[in-house]
């Protein structure tokens, strides 16, 4: 529903303020200021991409998970399809995104949002785990198998109820 409301809001939004800001500057100046903002936010776009895949590949080289890195990167790339977007209001919250203190407070609200919604699944490295999470009390299920490094992980299962039957070790 909110994606349907951005879907109208947005497009109407940009509207009135092209018309608006035409208005005062006038429309060739306008259409300039826009195709400004694409060039500069493409420029942007490369530059922090660049930068946030290396970081990923360094992390990756010292074999740890690039959490952050992988979010920064939707962001950074979100930001480029908002600023090539035309319209003031999509190049403001495309450069916002490219604002590395705002994606780490967008972050931790969406990971609040996750927590907060019970379930979430996360693979990493040779295991496999499955994560349930009560938002109500502070206890973590899950269910996890080891896998060797050199084997694809299984497949997700549910094995039921813990107990003397179904814990593999």
């Amino acid at each position: 529903m909110v994606l349907l409301l951005a879907f109208i809001i947005v497009p109407i939004a940009e509207i009135a303020l092209l018309v608006h800001v035409g208005g005062l500057i006038g429309a060739w100046q306008t259409i300039g200021l826009v195709v400004l903002t694409a060039a500069i936010g493409t420029a942007l776009f490369r530059a922090q991409g660049f930068r946030v895949m290396m970081r990923a590949q360094d992390i990756l080289a010292q074999g740890g998970f690039p959490a952050k890195e992988l979010f920064d990167g939707i962001c950074v790339l979100l930001a480029g399809v908002l600023l090539l977007t035309p319209g003031f209001v999509t190049d403001a919250l495309g450069l916002a995104l490219l604002v590395p203190g705002l994606r780490v407070r967008i972050g931790r609200i969406l990971w609040h949002l996750v927590r907060r919604s019970g379930n979430f699944e996360m693979h990493v490295g040779g295991s496999h785990g499955t994560w349930s999470h009560a938002s109500d009390d502070n206890v973590i299920e899950g269910e996890f198998s080891e896998v060797p490094a050199d084997s694809d992980p299984p497949p997700a299962q549910h094995l039921g109820k813990p107990g003397p039957g179904n814990i593999r070790r």
